[in-house]
């Protein structure tokens, strides 16, 4: 059989067809990247199906392609889209609250499926924690790609001056590092573009592994890039710049990109303006995508456009700038040969490029470049010797390097012929997807998907149909009186056995202190168990932990090396006593209680490279364990391994700590006493606030209509 791929990018816009490159900072050339991948590997004949998954967006300020659940773009190619969060259209720093959401949809359709994906692919920081989730539950091998990365963008904007604080309202970046820590600890390959980007960018994560990764330089298109100029060319750009410039025949310096601070196009106006010898020889045409009114921009592509603006009123460059409102996606090429055919250079002053597309399109064009030094140009000029690199925080730097690749004809004709030969030979294509694909067939040895299948009938489930999962360390130990009385009579009258199959029992205690204090209350008994912090579970009265929950966090675990890494915080961290303590599970209590704990005890995890994760819970009590497990992980190893549905679920969430257990598409019921840090999901469709004190557990059983038909 053929190989079934699954590639996943979330945010943006994507379809088929008229790609609308540079409308906001979101659609650049991650899009247009992977939907080029996709297409080059559904045309290979190794592969039967390709999936491209996407949001799912219902906004009348975009076009309604993007709310097609189903795109078939040739046989054997689809975009699928799926929805969560709100309808809207949203840009990428606003989706991480319904990632989870998202995770638990992928995971139910694909268990629907007669075959599993043979590998996932991600792509980008928000994707790489979907695609991360999804293969842990069902084991499938992810590959990711980071395309640009957090650490990378944050130090960038540190080094700029902006503030801490401001960079995580804008841009939630500690959000984005985790995500892309989570990523790269479950991922089995990283491709990245270049080797800089491996051994500079990615080598700051903790989770990195140098050895998983693989350098596979994107491809070109040499059926729409390439450098047969035709008078057709000539009158469609000119037609397009002849309102912005007095002298069109001059020489133009030529940028592509979106309109955002990273690209840093207001650098590269400025030079142009303080140049008397660009002025005179150049006119700059820059194409930033595409818009309408200026007010409707997002506030950086406002901001980016306004010094543009106020740059050419300084410097008095009316008539030798251009920057077109508009332009179509197969205007593109042409406006490269055009370039070209005026002796032109491609300039890509961005401050970090991952890898810079562009530049291979303009190169496969006969258009030479001056470019950034940082990040991918370095690795397509080293092989294309086909022009120069710059500082270009450095404006002088930028300035003179301008000035000498426009002054030599003879270098220039060089240059021109170098690209175009180099990215024939090194850039295509169909060598990318060969790459790619051996790659694949090398490094993933196509691990089969796990499966859950019990082999047994679904009455010998220990859960049955649904899942009623209660807290014995807040809920359930505070229950007194009639209450008590009360969630004792309900239980009871939906047995029928020794053990209660829907109910189960969260608890960071072990299975011995739990069932001893549960004992205490009078309670039927459960019919699982999941203890010390979501570290281990047990079914009934069983005394064997469930072994398939535990190989599957085990995985990189070393409980002493987490010890080691948190030594020197014995000033605001104490270890438990040894009863409170698990093999996969070290809990300490905290000094002082506050949540800046939390950041710095991830740190120096990080930083010793361990495969865990700290939680906090109510205020005072820190458990470390594995990355791949939580109690979240543990309810969905029990959704996944019995066959249960994610609606079917119900948790009672009340302290510190307990947001976990509502991300998702499980339910939750939240007490009327609880912790205010619980007050944010008030908005969430899939959670109860229970306003009666005393019956909380059954107000929201009754609003659930939970065991209604057992």
């Amino acid at each position: 059989m053929g190989l079934q791929l699954l590639h996943i990018s979330l945010h943006g816009l994507i379809r088929g067809h008229d790609l609308e490159l540079g409308r906001d900072a979101d659609t650049g050339g991650q899009i247009l990247y992977v939907l080029e991948l996709v297409k080059g590997l559904a045309s290979r004949p190794e592969v039967d199906q390709v999936d491209l998954l996407t949001r799912l967006i219902q906004d009348r300020r975009v076009s309604s392609d993007y709310s097609q659940p189903k795109e078939v773009i040739s046989p054997g190619l689809s975009i699928l889209r799926l929805p969560f969060g709100p309808k809207r259209y949203l840009r990428k720093e606003l989706l991480w609250p319904y990632l989870d959401d998202l995770a638990d949809h992928l995971v139910s359709q694909l268990r629907q499926k007669q075959r599993l994906p043979d590998w996932i692919h991600a792509h980008y920081a928000d994707a790489g924690y979907v695609g991360a989730l999804v293969s842990r539950r069902l084991g499938i091998p992810f590959v990711f790609t980071g395309h640009s990365l957090g650490r990378e963008k944050q130090r960038r904007l540190l080094e700029a001056g902006v503030d801490h604080e401001q960079i995580e309202q804008t841009y939630s970046i500690s959000r984005r590092i985790d995500a892309e820590e989570l990523a790269l600890a479950h991922s089995n390959l990283v491709i990245t573009s270049t080797k800089q980007e491996s051994d500079s960018q990615y080598s700051r994560y903790g989770s990195f592994d140098s050895k998983k990764a693989e350098v596979v330089p994107p491809g070109v298109d040499s059926t729409r890039f390439h450098s047969s100029y035709s008078d057709a060319d000539n009158v469609m750009v000119d037609n397009l710049l002849e309102p912005f410039l007095r002298k069109p025949y001059l020489s133009p310096l030529l940028t592509i990109s979106r309109a955002v601070r990273r690209k840093n196009i207001p650098a590269l106006v400025e030079v142009y303006g303080r140049s008397h010898l660009l002025r005179q020889r150049h006119n700059l045409v820059l194409v930033l995508g595409c818009r309408k009114d200026s007010r409707q921009l997002e506030k950086q592509q406002r901001d980016v456009f306004q010094q543009i603006f106020e740059l050419v009123d300084r410097y008095n460059l009316y008539g030798h700038v251009a920057y077109p409102k508009q332009h179509r996606r197969d205007q593109i090429p042409a406006i490269y040969r055009w370039a070209a055919f005026r002796k032109g250079l491609f300039v890509n002053p961005a401050l970090t490029e991952p890898f810079g597309l562009t530049l291979l399109e303009a190169a496969a064009s006969g258009l030479p470049m001056v470019a950034t030094d940082d990040g991918g140009p370095r690795d397509i000029l080293s092989r294309c010797e086909n022009g120069l690199l710059a500082d270009v925080t450095d404006l002088d730097s930028l300035q003179d390097s301008l000035e000498q690749a426009t002054s030599d004809e003879v270098q220039w004709c060089r240059w021109s012929d170098n690209g175009i030969e180099a990215v024939s030979r090194h850039f295509s294509w169909d060598a990318h997807v060969c790459n790619y694909l051996a790659l694949m067939q090398k490094r993933l040895k196509f691990v089969e998907p796990r499966s859950w299948s019990i082999g047994q009938e679904q009455s010998a489930s220990p859960l049955g149909k649904s899942l009623l999962l209660l807290d014995l360390d807040s809920n359930l130990d505070q229950a007194e009186g009639e209450s008590l009385s009360v969630l004792r009579q309900t239980l009871g009258s939906l047995g029928g056995s020794s053990h209660v199959n829907g109910l189960g029992i969260l608890s960071g205690r072990s299975v011995k202190a739990a069932r001893q204090r549960y004992s205490e209350l009078h309670l039927p008994s459960p019919g699982v168990w999941i203890c010390r912090a979501g570290t281990e579970i047990y079914y009934g009265d069983e005394l064997q932990a469930d072994r398939f929950w535990e190989s599957s966090i085990g995985v990189g675990w070393d409980r002493n090396g987490v010890e080691n890494a948190l030594v020197d915080l014995k000033n605001h961290l104490e270890l438990q006593a040894q009863d409170d303590q698990g093999p996969f599970k070290v809990s300490y209590l905290l000094k002082q209680p506050g949540d800046g704990i939390l950041p710095l005890v991830r740190k120096r995890l990080r930083q010793q490279s361990q495969l865990a994760l700290p939680y906090l819970r109510c205020h005072w009590y820190l458990d470390v364990i594995p990355l791949r497990a939580s109690r979240v992980e543990a309810i969905r190893h029990l959704v996944l391994r019995w066959g249960l549905n994610f609606n079917q679920v119900v948790v009672v969430a009340s302290q510190q700590g307990d947001a976990e257990l509502i991300r998702g598409l499980t339910t939750a019921v939240v007490p009327a006493e609880h912790d205010p840090c619980l007050e944010g999901f008030r908005s969430h469709q899939r959670v109860f606030f229970a306003s009666n004190t005393t019956n909380a557990v059954i107000d929201g059983m009754k609003h659930y209509r939970f065991f209604l038909n057992r």
